[in-house]
């Protein structure tokens, strides 16, 4: 029986591969685990993106609802309409108005714009990758 078998795979050679082949299917693998890596950031770059374009209306409203019921409007007004005043007691002003000045909600609207700016600055200097991320994908 095992004359018979090799018998008649006497006529096949062995398949080889062509020089270069390992190569090239490393190559691949390489570009495969590029283009999710690619694909990884794009997404993450977009959600947060869309996160900060969210809230940066939101932060921006409670920051202005704080600076209204918080009276630094007020001092700032009485300090412009009575310039003699305001030089008079200014010291005494500008700590109203600093004790008055609406931190939560500054602090809010800063970290969500520049968070917001900071993904932009990201997804524009990484638009080499994404871009072609997207024509390869197209």
């Amino acid at each position: 029986m095992k004359e018979n078998y090799k018998n008649s795979l006497a006529g096949f050679k062995e398949i080889e591969p062509p020089a270069g082949l390992l190569g090239k299917v490393i190559l691949a693998i390489k570009r495969e685990e590029q283009l999710k890596k690619t694909r990884k950031l794009f997404f993450s770059f977009l959600l947060l993106l869309i996160f900060s374009l969210i809230t940066v209306p939101y932060s921006w409203i409670f920051f202005v609802n704080q600076v209204k019921t918080s009276g630094i409007l007020y001092f700032i007004s009485t300090g412009i309409n009575n310039l003699e005043i305001f030089f008079n007691f200014w010291q005494d002003f500008v700590f109203i108005i600093f004790e008055s000045l609406p931190i939560l909600g500054l602090i809010t609207f800063l970290l969500s714009l520049g968070l917001c700016l900071f993904t932009l600055r990201l997804f524009l200097h990484k638009k080499g990758l994404l871009i072609k991320y997207l024509f390869h994908r197209i």
